[in-house]
């Protein structure tokens, strides 16, 4: 999958929904897989991440779905008839679920797939953001404790320490996380 092709999932048994989807959604940018019950839903999640996933009400099933696999980063569209609007919306957008009215336009219902991609990209950034500043903290972590096990050990201060650790980083060639595991390893017991 590119960055321009985007995986969805569709769950629903109302085969005029299916072939509706269906149609608007086609390659090269979706690929769409339509499921209709909710454990083959529920398996084909386990085994791959999609970007979108539109789950039909299904009488209040597809609302218990919906919630279920809302940890995800798919962007989850929740398909609700007009009538029980109000109340899914409220219920299931603290879980980042988006409620789509049906029966709906085709226009509506693609500028709803629009702002779905959006959505996914901005998760997408956000995610990599986060990562990233995961490895930073672990990297501090490290670091502070090879400092802490140096001042433990070696008695050296903590200025000390950190420059001990900047200069051999820099006179071996390593990483300062690499050195720091080494110390780590050298004065843990």
């Amino acid at each position: 999958m590119t960055m321009d092709t985007h995986s969805v999932l569709v769950v629903t048994k109302d085969s005029k929904i299916s072939s509706l989807i269906g149609s608007m959604l086609i390659a090269p940018m979706f690929e769409t897989q339509i499921v209709s019950s909710f454990s083959e839903a529920r398996r084909k999640c386990a085994e791959f991440a999609f970007n979108i996933i539109i789950v039909d009400f299904a009488d209040g099933e597809g609302t218990d779905f919906a919630t279920d696999i809302s940890s995800s980063s798919s962007t989850i569209l929740l398909l609700c008839p007009n009538h029980h609007f109000e109340q899914v919306s409220y219920k299931v957008e603290s879980f980042g679920i988006i409620t789509v009215p049906t029966p709906f336009d085709q226009f509506y219902f693609y500028n709803m797939i629009k702002v779905a991609i959006a959505v996914q990209y901005k998760v997408m950034v956000l995610s990599s953001q986060t990562t990233k500043l995961k490895e930073k903290m672990e990297e501090i972590r490290t670091v502070n404790r090879a400092k802490m096990l140096l001042m433990q050990n070696l008695n050296m201060t903590e200025q000390e320490a950190h420059r001990y650790i900047e200069k051999e980083s820099m006179d071996r060639g390593l990483k300062k996380t690499a050195l720091s595991e080494q110390i780590i390893i050298t004065y843990s017991s």
